[in-house]
C-alpha cells in the first residue's frame, strides 16, 4: 500500500492493520489455552479464556468505529477501501474465534466431572487443535506479510481440519456406543470439536477477505468441503 499525502490516512490504516493483528495474536492464544483447559481439566485457566473473550469484543467495537469514522472522514477508495471494509470483515470473524475459543472453555468443568479423558481421544483432539492453531497465527502472519499465495493454500489446508474432525467425531461415537456412561462427556467433547472445526472456517473466511484485499479478486466462492460425519451416522444407523 503507498503513501498517502495526508500522512494522519496513513497513521489510520495502520491503527487498523495494528488491531487486526492484535485481534489475530489474541485469537490464537484463547484457541491454544481453551484447548489446553479442555484436555488438562484446568477451571482456572478456563475462566481465563472467558474474561479474555470481553477484550476481544472491545478491540472489534475500536476497529469498527476507526473504520467508520475513516470511510466518513477520508472517502477512501480503491485498495484503501478494499482495506478497511477487509478489516472489518476479518475482525468479525476473528471475533467469532474467540466466541468459539469462549465455548469451548466453558465445557471444561462438565466434561472435567465426568472423570478424565481416554489418551486416544485426547491425542486426537489434540492433534485437530495443533491444526487449528496453525491456520489462526498463520493466516493473520500472511496477511501482515501481504503473501496473497500463501493465503490460496491456507484456504485449501482448511481440508485438513475437516478431515481429522471427521476422524475425532468417529471415536466419539465409537466410545458412546460402547458404554453408555460415557456419553455426556463424549457429547461435551464433540460440541468441542465442532467449535474447532468452525474457527477453521472462519479462518477459511479470513484468507479469503484477506486476498480480495491484496488482489481486488475474489477466490472462488465454493471450495470443497469435506465434513464426512453425516455419512458416519447413517453408516451406524
Amino acid at each position: 500500500m503507498g503513501e498517502h499525502t495526508v500522512s494522519s490516512f496513513d497513521e489510520e490504516l495502520e491503527h487498523i492493520d495494528r488491531l487486526i493483528r492484535d485481534m489475530g495474536d489474541l485469537s490464537g492464544a484463547m484457541t491454544r489455552a481453551s484447548t489446553n483447559a479442555l484436555l488438562e481439566s484446568d477451571n482456572a485457566l478456563a475462566q481465563r479464556v472467558i474474561s479474555d473473550d470481553a477484550i476481544m469484543d472491545a478491540k472489534q467495537r475500536e476497529l469498527d468505529e476507526r473504520a467508520i469514522t475513516l470511510i466518513a472522514k477520508r472517502q477512501p477508495m480503491a485498495q484503501d477501501l478494499r482495506s478497511v471494509v477487509g478489516a472489518i470483515r476479518m475482525a468479525s470473524d476473528l471475533e467469532r474465534i474467540g466466541d468459539l475459543a469462549k465455548n469451548i472453555a466453558k465445557r471444561v468443568g462438565a466434561v472435567g466431572q465426568q472423570g478424565a479423558t481416554p489418551r486416544s481421544l485426547a491425542h486426537s483432539i489434540d492433534a485437530m487443535a495443533g491444526l487449528v492453531l496453525h491456520q489462526v497465527n498463520a493466516v493473520v502472519e500472511q496477511y501482515v506479510q501481504r503473501n496473497a499465495d500463501a493465503l490460496i493454500r491456507l484456504r485449501d489446508d482448511d481440508e485438513k481440519v475437516d478431515i481429522q474432525y471427521t476422524s475425532v467425531f468417529r471415536e466419539l461415537l465409537t466410545y458412546m456406543m460402547e458404554d453408555p456412561r460415557n456419553i455426556t462427556s463424549c457429547t461435551h467433547l464433540l460440541f468441542c470439536a465442532k467449535n474447532l472445526e468452525r474457527i477453521g472456517d472462519h479462518v477459511t473466511n479470513i484468507a479469503e477477505n484477506a486476498y480480495y484485499v491484496m488482489t481486488g479478486s475474489q477466490l472462488p466462492v465454493q471450495r470443497p468441503k469435506l465434513d464426512e460425519t453425516q455419512m458416519t451416522v447413517d453408516a451406524e444407523s
